[in-house]
C-alpha cells in the first residue's frame, strides 16, 4: 500500500477531548496482539498532510484508569490530526477490549510494537510519530529504538516512578511537556532528567498544570502544535 490511502471504506465520526469536538473519520478496531487482540482506534483528518506521518498514542496506567479514552491522549490525537496527521489510538493489554494482563510496562511496550508494525504495514512509506502520557510514556520510551521511530511526544514521563535510566537513548527529535504542578510525578526530577539526556528535547514546563491537564487541555493541544516544527 502506498501513500495514498481510500478514506472512503472509514466511516466519519467525532472525536471529543472533553472541550470541543472535531470532524475525523476513523475506525473502531481489533488488532492481534502478543497477548491477544487489541482494541484500536484511528482518527484520520479529512485532508491529510502531504508526505504524512502517522502517530501512535499511548495511555495511562492501566491500572489505574488509563485507556485510549484519556482526555489527554484525545488532545494529542486532536493536535497530530490538526497537523494533517493520522492517529492511532489503543488499550493496552486488560484494558477495554483488550486482552490479557497487565505486563509491567514490558508487556504494553510489545502491545505498542504490535499497533506500530500493524500501521506501519497499512502506510509502509508513512514516518512514524509515537507518543505517551504518563505511563505511556514509558512504554514509548522503552520501544522507540526498536520501532526506529523519526519523533517522539512525551507527556508528564514518570521517571520518579519507573527506570528510565537504562532505556536506550533517544536518537531522534523529540518533545517533552511537563506540568510543573504536577501532583504524581516530580516535575524538578522531570526537568534532571532532560538535562542529561545525550540529545536533548525540546521542553516545556506548563507552570500551572497538574498531572491531568485539568482546564488545560487547550493549551497542551497548543504547545504541542507550536512546538512540532521547531523539532530538530
Amino acid at each position: 500500500m502506498n501513500q495514498e490511502f481510500d478514506l472512503s471504506r472509514i466511516r466519519e465520526r467525532h472525536l471529543y477531548d472533553g472541550l470541543e469536538e472535531g470532524p475525523c473519520i476513523g475506525e473502531e478496531l481489533l488488532l492481534k496482539g502478543p497477548a491477544g487482540n487489541i482494541e484500536a482506534s484511528t482518527s484520520y483528518p479529512a485532508t491529510m498532510a502531504k508526505d504524512f506521518a502517522v502517530a501512535v498514542i499511548c495511555h495511562p496506567h492501566p491500572l489505574y484508569g488509563g485507556s485510549m479514552a484519556n482526555k489527554v491522549v484525545h488532545t494529542l490525537s486532536e493536535a497530530f490530526n490538526g497537523m494533517g496527521v493520522p492517529t492511532l489510538r489503543f488499550n493496552f493489554r486488560g484494558v477495554g477490549r483488550s486482552e490479557g494482563e497487565y505486563g509491567q510496562g514490558i508487556g504494553e511496550a510489545e502491545d505498542l510494537v504490535a499497533v506500530s508494525r500493524w500501521l506501519q504495514k497499512r502506510h509502509p512509506a508513512a514516518p512514524l510519530w509515537l507518543s505517551g502520557f504518563s505511563f505511556g510514556a514509558y512504554v514509548v520510551m522503552r520501544a522507540q529504538a526498536r520501532l526506529e521511530s523519526s519523533r517522539l511526544l512525551l507527556v508528564a514521563p514518570p521517571v520518579s516512578l519507573f527506570e528510565f535510566e537504562s532505556l536506550p537513548p533517544v536518537a531522534v527529535p523529540w518533545f517533552v511537556i511537563q506540568g510543573g504542578r504536577d501532583e504524581i510525578v516530580d516535575p524538578k526530577v522531570v526537568q534532571e532528567w532532560v538535562r542529561r539526556q545525550p540529545r536533548r528535547p525540546l521542553f516545556r514546563l506548563m507552570g500551572d498544570a497538574d498531572h491531568f491537564f485539568h482546564g488545560r487541555m487547550n493549551q497542551l493541544r497548543r504547545a504541542v502544535e507550536q512546538a512540532w516544527f521547531r523539532l530538530r
